[in-house]
């Protein structure tokens, strides 16, 4: 298949008087991995249930590989695969039949739907695991199982909504080398809606932050952190109300700050330099922070700059050891 692109014109989803999505429109070239950020209730999850033909518009258009998600959904569920948050797996069956049967859906005759479950299997280290129930496994190994089923068919495009929630570190990383490899071998398009700014920026080409139903930014991970352009001093305080403070001492200082719960950031350019002057003024003040960091411009702080929130451990979910 050539056209592997994703198109969404102006898609909007309303429930009642509320807006899910507002009018987002974007383009995904063929092969490309498209990082789709964006806080709770942001609208990320509902722009993917709309391109994978899970919901319908309330108005707007979406393509997928050039097909309508309307009027050509079978298409569009037959060339793209989808690994969603909320997982629906049987919990009374094994990995291995489950694998079986999905591809036995998409055309495999039996023993080529085995050995397609077997390589899936492997691919996300569940080969030790194939006798033990579903309802057995650990949320990792549950989040893995649905990567694997989202990829039976072996699809042009792939949406993966926040696919390495709930995984440890080395396997999130395992997960990170597979879709890069069904990229670059395969030049599959990938869909990446993340909870980690780490894998967005690892992982994707581009990246649109959707915030309140509609887009704010868009550009390469290069390009968004370049925008702000100055170094920053991170400030952590004790109290909330010690934050507030210091950004009316230091604010004239810089060229802008942000408060994010009991940290303060203040952007300038040559900021190293500065950091003595910083303190001082704080001290003067009477307020002494517990930290000071000096950062480059990082995708949590265009998230912040972006959503006045930040991507921190109360947002995501803690690792668990699968």
């Amino acid at each position: 298949m050539n056209n592997r692109e994703i198109v969404a014109d102006n898609l909007a989803k309303k429930y009642g008087d509320f807006y899910a999505v507002n009018g987002v429109s974007f383009k995904v070239n063929s092969g490309e991995i498209y990082g789709f950020l964006g806080p709770n209730g942001a609208g990320k999850s509902t722009c993917v249930s709309m391109m994978t033909t899970l919901i319908l518009p309330t108005s707007g258009k979406a393509t997928v590989g050039s097909y309508d998600v309307v009027s050509q959904a079978n298409e569009v569920r037959r060339i793209a695969g989808v690994a969603l948050q909320d997982i629906g797996l049987d919990p009374l069956m094994k990995s291995m039949e489950l694998l079986t049967i999905q591809a036995q859906t998409f055309g495999y005759n039996r023993k080529q739907a085995q050995e397609r479950a077997h390589y899936l299997l492997d691919l996300v280290k569940l080969s030790s695991f194939t006798d033990r129930r579903v309802g057995k496994y650990s949320g990792g190994m549950r989040r893995r199982l649905d990567l694997a089923l989202a990829l039976v068919h072996e699809p042009d495009i792939l949406f993966l909504d926040e696919p390495t929630t709930g995984l440890d570190p080395a396997s999130r990383r395992d997960i990170w080398t597979e879709v890069r490899r069904l990229n670059k071998e395969t030049g599959m398009t990938i869909f990446l809606t993340t909870q980690y700014l780490e894998e967005a920026d690892e992982l994707a080409d581009r990246i649109a932050i959707i915030t309140a139903g509609k887009i704010a930014v868009e550009g390469t991970p290069s390009e968004l952190k370049s925008k702000l352009g100055t170094e920053s001093i991170n400030i952590t305080f004790r109290e909330a109300d010690q934050t507030q403070k210091a950004a009316e001492v230091i604010k004239s200082m810089g060229e802008r700050v942000q408060i994010d719960r009991k940290v303060l950031r203040i952007y300038m350019a040559q900021a190293a330099a500065a950091i003595p002057a910083v303190v001082t003024k704080l001290q003067q003040a009477g307020l002494e922070p517990t930290s000071l960091t000096l950062t480059q411009p990082t995708l949590d702080d265009v998230f912040l700059q972006v959503t006045g929130e930040s991507f921190t451990a109360d947002e995501a979910e803690e690792a668990v050891t699968a």
